[in-house]
């Protein structure tokens, strides 16, 4: 506080001239009084953070190689690299690894005649390559069993027959991996699906299994066939409403071998529908008749006014013609 201050203080309040009588006033004189404690010398040092500040007038273009190094190991930024990387995830194969090849003849033939009783005979002999892989699933899914699997896989077969019929695509993602996804989808396009499941001629069973590494050793898929042999109707309409293909009344008995495939690595991997197996004997499907619209509406006839003008304009021409004529007959 400056002396001036004080004086006219002091003068104010009437209070006499001395060094002891300003602490009257709560207020102290810069030397003299201040209270000094050397062991907050620390604290007092703390308050300042020293700070390196960027030379801003330095241009990297002037720089050597050297000297950008230097900056960048003073800084800690590690060189950029000439490629960029981008982080992907792979929740699904791309197609079916060693697809399984039904037995031409299946869910006709019995078991009792030759050519059923060498059908078993080969299923058995392909039987070991499945079972190793089995093996290899149980190393991170301890208690899986085949039959066990099988009713398992019979409630994710309907389930997502009957999200095709209502069109969700939010809940069949959870059911089919992202490689069946778009043909799910491009399927069910601009159809109106009826289908139902009646029964099932024949216990699901596991006929194939297969494991594969993906990038690393670690990175495990596995894909479980099994064969399906139900009773269905499926009636297929267009967005006009005709019928495309099947019956509301006729029941079908459909032979199929669906593959289910895990993301065995992944801690919260789930079956789901990967692929169906159509084996080279079964005869080519007929394919839908593609339906159009046609405007069968017939044309406005024309406004009197408009007769006129045509008929004006054909008057004219048909002039034009007669005189170009009668001009080449002239120079003929």
């Amino acid at each position: 506080m400056s002396g001036l201050l004080l004086n006219s203080v002091r003068q104010s309040l009437k209070i006499p001239q001395g060094k002891n009588n300003i602490a009257f006033l709560g207020v102290l004189p810069s030397c003299g009084y201040k209270h000094w404690n050397p062991k907050f010398k620390w604290l007092r040092r703390m308050k300042v953070i020293k700070m390196d500040i960027p030379n801003l007038r330095e241009d990297p273009k002037k720089m050597t190689p050297d000297e950008i190094k230097s900056r960048m190991r003073e800084k800690g930024i590690l060189p950029p690299r000439p490629w960029m990387e981008r982080p992907f995830y792979i929740s699904s194969t791309g197609g079916v690894f060693e697809p399984y090849v039904p037995p031409e003849g299946d869910g006709k033939m019995s078991a009792i005649t030759k050519d059923g009783a060498k059908q078993k005979f080969e299923f058995l002999e392909k039987k070991s390559k499945s079972m190793m892989a089995l093996r290899k699933i149980r190393n991170f899914e301890e208690d899986f069993d085949p039959p066990v699997f099988c009713e398992e896989a019979q409630k994710i077969y309907p389930q997502v027959h009957e999200l095709m019929v209502t069109k969700d695509k939010y809940k069949i993602r959870q059911l089919v991996t992202e490689r069946a996804y778009p043909e799910v989808m491009h399927n069910i396009h601009g159809k109106t699906i009826h289908w139902k499941f009646l029964k099932s001629l024949d216990y699901p069973r596991v006929v194939h299994a297969r494991c594969t590494d993906m990038i690393t050793k670690d990175n495990i898929f596995a894909q479980v066939t099994v064969r399906f042999h139900t009773q269905q109707i499926l009636a297929i309409y267009d967005r006009f409403g005709r019928l495309m293909h099947g019956s509301e009344i006729l029941a079908k008995d459909v032979l199929e071998y669906v593959v289910f495939e895990r993301h065995m690595s992944h801690e919260y991997g789930t079956w789901r529908i990967h692929e169906k197996i159509v084996p080279d004997w079964m005869p080519p499907k007929e394919p839908g008749p593609i339906t159009y619209r046609v405007d069968d509406t017939p044309p406005e006839p024309p406004a009197e006014e408009e007769l006129s003008q045509t008929e004006a304009t054909d008057a004219v021409v048909v002039a034009d013609s007669t005189q170009s004529s009668s001009g080449k007959l002239a120079t003929a």
